[in-house]
């Protein structure tokens, strides 16, 4: 079963969620839903371009959407996550096999706000989405990621399960660039510090969610409902109608 995490720097989500093995060429992602201005910006390049309809979405490109804008990116044909207005995603690996021969893709929110929608399939699969202070384990799961101005994070679960703690993830993820870089020269590494903040991991399940201060804490816990006001935003119900025709084209 594929392992789906979403996890920041002092807060790891761990998200379940599946692929199957992807050739070369189909390791990428397209722009398949604009609204109002959508940029793109390559690796290899300084400057933000236009991102229409049709766009490819390759390991190392980011995507933002401008204000009442958004956009839907398909990666690869298995997985859709859509930006909301205002939002900037790092599309930091896509598909890529690690040396553990898994398919590892690596997304960074650093900020607004996405909706996942990420499909089940028999395959091991790592798909990490990060944002700047919190983290997460869901199984084939739809969710709702949103980062505030001062960093609170709130992560939203329509299906599935996930397991959430504030425990900092060592694990540096790997970067994949196709120009020379200059390599940084010896710097000094920070003593060990005391943590300000007790570790916790809690289990957040469908319809449940977690919102975290930018201290990495709890400060809400707990269910929600479909009739909330919160739930009837343009941008919670477009997300839906979206699922709604990805589940029937699916079962045509």
């Amino acid at each position: 079963m594929k392992r789906f995490a979403l996890w920041m720097p002092g807060l790891m989500f761990l998200l379940s969620a599946a692929a199957g093995e992807q050739a070369d060429q189909n390791r990428k992602g397209i722009v398949t839903y604009i609204d109002g201005q959508v940029r793109r910006k390559a690796i290899h390049l300084e400057e933000w371009t236009s991102a229409p309809v049709n766009t490819e979405i390759l390991s190392g490109d980011k995507v933002r959407t401008f204000s009442e804008s958004r956009a839907e990116l398909d990666l690869a044909q298995l997985d859709i996550i859509r930006l909301a207005p205002r939002t900037e995603v790092d599309i930091i690996r896509l598909y890529e096999e690690t040396r553990e021969k898994q398919v590892s893709t690596q997304i960074h929110l650093a900020e607004g706000e996405i909706w996942g929608a990420v499909g089940k399939i028999e395959a091991e699969t790592e798909f990490d989405v990060s944002a700047p202070i919190a983290a997460a384990a869901i199984t084939g799961t739809v969710f709702r990621l949103k980062v505030e101005t001062d960093s609170t994070t709130q992560l939203k679960v329509y299906s599935g399960e996930v397991r959430i703690t504030n425990a900092i993830d060592k694990k540096e993820p790997a970067i994949h660039s196709p120009i020379p870089r200059q390599i940084e020269g010896p710097r000094q590494i920070a003593p060990p510090h005391e943590v300000s903040v007790e570790e916790w991991m809690v289990i957040i399940q469908s319809m449940q969610q977690v919102t975290i201060d930018k201290q990495g804490r709890i400060v809400s816990q707990g269910s929600f409902s479909h009739k909330d006001k919160d739930e009837k935003d343009p941008w919670v119900l477009w997300n839906k109608k979206r699922d709604e025709k990805i589940r029937n084209r699916l079962q045509e």
